[in-house]
């Protein structure tokens, strides 16, 4: 199914930028976790928009309902209904772009897959649907650090052409969130939020990699083939809105590296199995080793802006169109979030899946 993700720990999304609201399904969480509505509103106020002066300035409370799966803070096991409703619509911006398609947006592609489409905001294909994504991560992320004790943490490491310098310590959650660009660096952050407000007054847009770190992961989340774990997360990364690019550990500079630099070599650390590096950026053979996982994913620069660009209409002819509405400079600061459940809910997916094949059953050995 085209809208659902994940094995045993299954989300479906729906909804629509400027319907109702937007709302997630999740079936396979297990019963009696302890979670309130203010954990998962936590999670939402960090992707929602209006936050800060570098973001779209369209007001969304993005206040999250629980509609079913959850009795007094518990989970029941049943399926979790989350639902959050749109308020601050504007649909009249995009009467236009009913008549022409909006360069590299998904207008084109869906007007000729389906034959038809909604305009208004995107409709299905505007970034408002990741607010299902956000809350069912925040299960996923709660009951992984339950479990395991596994921490989660993506921050902006470049904006277009600025980047931050390698930080060795897992980042804490404040370092991210003490900027409006989540950049950890605030010598950078503070470069990164000049160069968004100066594409902004220019009716123009810029784009950035976000680095995701995650530590604790216990050895053996992964399939050998076709489900390895960093498939899953590719999979998992490239399919939110503006991505393009996803690289772990070494990714594409490893290439520059011959095998003798680029192994990471085991050692006996404290009787435990270890590497000295971590280039493999914590996962081997498609199986998580036990080191941090290390990821980036690039995101492109906005599609909408405020600039006058050719396209054409519905009848093929060529026209002009200049973007309305109220859009980010950038999507990347509230993309971190995002980032961190799409992580999440791999990750959980995978530990349910080795769970149930290599400790569901005990065979008696001869």
């Amino acid at each position: 199914m085209p809208n659902s993700f994940g094995h045993l720990f299954r989300i479906t999304t729906w909804g629509e930028s400027h319907g109702p609201g937007i709302g997630a399904v999740i079936d396979g969480c297990p019963p009696l976790l302890p979670i309130t509505a203010e954990e998962i509103q936590a999670e939402l106020d960090r992707r929602r928009p209006g936050q800060s002066d570098i973001t779209t300035p369209r007001k969304e409370a993005d206040t999250v309902e629980i509609l079913s799966g959850v009795y007094e803070g518990k989970t029941t096991g049943t399926p979790i209904g989350l639902f959050v409703r749109n308020t601050d619509q504007r649909s009249s911006a995009y009467s236009e772009m009913k008549q022409a398609f909006r360069p590299s947006h998904a207008d084109f592609t869906y007007q000729s897959k389906f034959g038809v489409r909604d305009p208004n905001g995107g409709g299905r294909s505007s970034a408002r649907e990741t607010i299902g994504r956000v809350a069912a991560g925040a299960f996923a992320k709660k009951i992984l650090a339950l479990a395991y004790g596994v921490e989660i943490r993506a921050f902006v490491s470049s904006i277009h052409r600025l980047r931050m310098p390698a930080m060795e310590d897992f980042p804490t959650l404040a370092q991210v969130e003490a900027t409006a660009v989540r950049c950890p660096d605030p010598k950078t952050a503070e470069a990164m939020i000049e160069v968004i407000k100066k594409a902004r007054s220019e009716g123009d847009s810029v784009g950035g990699i976000i680095e995701c770190r995650i530590r604790n992961v216990p050895v053996g989340l992964g399939e050998p083939v076709f489900d390895r774990l960093e498939a899953d997360l590719a999979k998992a990364m490239l399919s939110l809105p503006a991505t393009k690019g996803f690289e772990i550990g070494s990714g594409f500079g490893g290439t520059l590296l011959k095998g003798s630099e680029h192994n990471d070599l085991f050692e006996n650390r404290e009787g435990q199995v270890r590497t000295v590096t971590n280039r493999s950026g914590g996962v081997q053979g498609g199986i998580s080793n036990g080191e941090e996982i290390r990821f980036n994913v690039a995101f492109k620069p906005t599609a909408t802006i405020l600039q006058p660009q050719q396209t054409v209409d519905l009848q093929g002819q060529p026209t002009e169109l200049m973007g309305k509405g109220r859009h980010d400079p950038c999507v990347v600061p509230r993309a971190v979030v995002i980032v961190e459940a799409m992580a999440a809910l791999v990750l959980l997916d995978h530990a349910m899946r080795q769970t149930a094949q290599n400790r569901a059953f005990e065979f008696p050995q001869k």
